[in-house]
């Protein structure tokens, strides 16, 4: 008899249990979505602002024009509210050698209401062809 007592009140346990495990599943689920979504922009800048240095650093070709590159790229694989800090410079190393250095500051991309707030910083270098 108490066995069937006991049955009889836990009539809906299987739906509750369903709904936590799925709300905890979604959370889950949004986190890696956030974290791939992060990373592929965080790649396809650190790709866009190499080849703008690659670019910009031929001979002929000035830092601005490496920095358009950049943004031209950027505009292009992401969107173009991703290229909007991008910047250029002529950078001397200890060996004496100059290298361009390609800046992007670009937003982080937020899937939901949670995420980071800070941005990505990323840099692309080439050496200068001119040497």
């Amino acid at each position: 008899m108490i066995g069937a007592d006991r049955l009889r009140g836990e009539n809906g346990a299987a739906v509750v249990d369903f709904v936590l495990t799925s709300a905890l599943l979604m959370f889950v689920f949004l986190a890696v979505l956030q974290l791939g979504l992060a990373l592929h922009v965080r790649n396809t800048l650190i790709s866009c602002a190499a080849e703008g240095a690659r670019y910009g650093a031929r001979e002929g070709v000035t830092p601005e024009q490496g920095a358009g590159r950049t943004r031209e790229l950027i505009s292009r694989s992401l969107s173009s509210r991703f290229s909007g800090e991008v910047s250029a410079s002529v950078r001397t190393t200890g060996a004496n050698m100059r290298v361009l250095v390609v800046d992007v500051t670009a937003p982080i991309p937020v899937v939901g209401p949670l995420g980071p707030g800070d941005g990505l910083e990323v840099r692309g270098r080439a050496f200068m062809e001119d040497q």
